[in-house]
């Protein structure tokens, strides 16, 4: 923390040099967390970010002993890394180490993971003293990357694509979706307006193997219509006790 102290004052000190051109979060930021300051992605404060004075100077032994130690381990596992003095994180629990894992194909959305070192948040939440290392990851950020590499799986196809409309059609479309995926079957139900002719077309594209088709009528006499999609046969209209066994057909 003696560390953390000295290189805040140098910080400080060195910001204090520029307040006349820093904006309005920096002049914030300036005494409450400068090392927030670095992290600008104002243009007009990167020559007075990169002529920061750097934490990693103001290091003792035992914190660079451990860095060091930290970067040998990423050297022996052959990972590539750039080192960045002027990474930092918005909370303030963290010590010796931060990291961020980031890409280059995801346009402005390039970091994916970010975390760091908190060896004293459980004592300081009341715990015992207790190591701890974690990270936060996008999820979506992840996806998206898979899905720019061709790593995803690929999405099997529905079986049942629920078309419906009129007055009770959506909420009977719930229920026939829930009991198909009880007895094991995949289901898509539209939902929202369209027509009867818009909504064939989506179930057409999204590859299930039949549309079942909800009208007012099949609400009123507990019925509904069963369309093929990948057969040549025609619709059959069956009660609702039968929806089960009649849907298994087409998939065996």
């Amino acid at each position: 923390m003696n560390e953390r102290a000295a290189h805040r004052e140098a910080l400080i000190k060195h910001l204090e040099g520029y307040v006349d051109i820093l904006d309005e979060d920096g002049k914030r930021r300036l005494y409450s967390n400068p090392l927030r300051v670095l992290d600008t992605k104002n243009p007009a404060l990167q020559e007075m970010a990169n002529a920061a004075p750097r934490l990693i100077d103001y290091l003792g032994e035992a914190s660079r002993a451990h860095y060091e130690g930290w970067k040998s381990m990423i050297d022996a596992l052959g990972i590539r890394y750039v080192e960045n003095p002027r990474l930092v994180r918005g909370l303030d629990y963290y010590n010796l180490s931060v990291f961020e894992w980031v890409t280059t194909e995801l346009g402005s959305q390039g970091t994916v993971c970010a975390g760091g070192r908190y060896d004293g948040l459980i004592e300081q939440l009341g715990g015992k003293p207790a190591p701890g290392i974690g990270f936060g990851m996008g999820m979506e950020r992840v996806l998206l990357l898979l899905d720019e590499k061709g790593l995803l799986p690929a999405r099997p196809a529905a079986d049942v694509f629920i078309v419906n409309q009129g007055a009770g059609a959506a909420t009977y479309a719930m229920q026939l979706a829930q009991t198909l995926r009880g007895a094991g079957f995949s289901v898509i139900q539209n939902m929202g307006d369209g027509s009867f002719k818009s909504q064939m077309k989506k179930a057409d594209g999204s590859g299930a193997l039949v549309a079942l088709i909800i009208g007012e009528n099949e609400v009123a006499t507990a019925q509904v219509v069963i369309k093929p999609l990948r057969m040549d046969a025609a619709q059959e209209t069956v009660a609702v006790a039968s929806l089960v066994t009649a849907v298994s057909r087409f998939k065996s």
